[in-house]
């Protein structure tokens, strides 16, 4: 497994992440265990959880629960030292009408400390921005004139003071971001620099074969101001497995709990799946294995959250941390892609 900085954090990661957020819900703890287990015996050594995901489903009782699992793995192991563990505060909506502040992010960090049963946080991540987002398939309509700058600049600065807050008492180590804009994330660094604040160092945005809205602005932003992309859903909530080609849809999967992944199915994403699925099987390759070494080919850092809802489906991903692209996929990749550039 390969590994990168987080950032200038001095935080070294390997670059594939396991996401855990089916953790205490539809993956119980004997799977869970296992997959950390897994995980760390392949050479991944980072966590990313969050206190609240949206396909457990959105519920005050399951608020934490992905939390908890961890905390219980890393009760029953010992094994604290060996991970880096990345957790995040979600912003306004209905479990937190005004979002991020310096007092939320306090509750917030002590709670997430007492679910993980641990005495610190690698990275603390703000999980959507208070002012909106483009992200979660909103870029379709997305509005920035209805922003209120001087108010998001004051908000944005109270929360900094929180972190740093938190990071003075030993609480959290690093911080980042996720579901941000090129924007957003250079008034978080302005910020942080003008007031001698606490710096982002990553950024958690999806990005896969068929969610390219990084490859610009946040691209040559992250290079510059050495940012590292966290990706999720690097195999775009399962659709870049194949699974649901042909109108398949497994029972118990995603697709079968949350409907529509969020908004990526489409009769698009299929037709991009098939020209995804037809470039690896001209090269005897596993379209999962594809998709994950391509995160590696990419001009900027990277290390690709993804998740296992149980240990079959995370033997497959770890069977391709072998797997390097030749220049004649990636040429390949590249002309299915501009076929099929935005197909959710």
């Amino acid at each position: 497994m390969k590994t990168l900085e987080l950032g200038r954090a001095g935080i070294k990661v390997s670059d594939w992440c396991l996401g855990t957020m089916t953790y205490g819900t539809h993956t119980l703890d004997e799977d869970s265990h296992r997959q950390i287990d897994m995980s760390l015996e392949a050479g991944i050594n980072f966590l990313d959880v969050a206190e609240m995901y949206p396909v457990n489903p959105v519920a005050k009782e399951t608020m934490g629960m992905s939390e908890q699992a961890i905390g219980r793995w890393l009760a029953k192991s010992g094994r604290r030292s060996e991970v880096v563990i990345a957790t995040k505060i979600c912003g306004a909506g209905e479990f937190r009408p005004k979002g991020y502040s310096a007092a939320a992010v306090q509750e917030a960090v002590d709670r997430s400390l007492s679910y993980l049963q641990t005495d610190y946080i690698d990275l603390y991540q703000l999980h959507w921005p208070n002012r909106g987002s483009y992200h979660f398939r909103q870029n379709w309509g997305f509005d920035p004139s209805k922003q209120d700058r001087a108010r998001v600049m004051a908000n944005m600065e109270d929360t900094l003071r929180g972190l740093e807050e938190a990071v003075q008492a030993g609480k959290i180590r690093a911080v980042g971001l996720s579901n941000e804009s090129a924007w957003g994330t250079m008034s978080w660094l302005n910020l942080a620099k003008e007031f001698n604040l606490p710096r982002m160092a990553s950024i958690q945005n999806e990005y896969s074969l068929l969610c390219r809205l990084y490859d610009t602005d946040m691209a040559e932003l992250a290079v510059h101001e050495d940012i590292t992309l966290l990706s999720y859903s690097p195999l775009g909530a399962g659709l870049l497995t194949g699974k649901y080609q042909n109108g398949a849809v497994p029972a118990g999967s995603r697709m079968d709990i949350n409907g529509n992944l969020g908004g990526r199915k489409t009769d698009n994403a299929f037709a991009a799946v098939a020209a995804y699925l037809d470039i690896a099987n001209r090269h005897g390759l596993d379209l999962v294995h594809m998709a994950m070494a391509w995160q590696r080919r990419r001009p900027f850092p990277i290390s690709a959250i993804f998740g296992a809802t149980n240990v079959a489906q995370l033997e497959r991903i770890l069977a391709g941390d072998s797997v390097e692209l030749s220049d004649e996929v990636m040429v390949e990749i590249d002309a299915a892609h501009k076929l099929h550039a935005m197909p959710y």
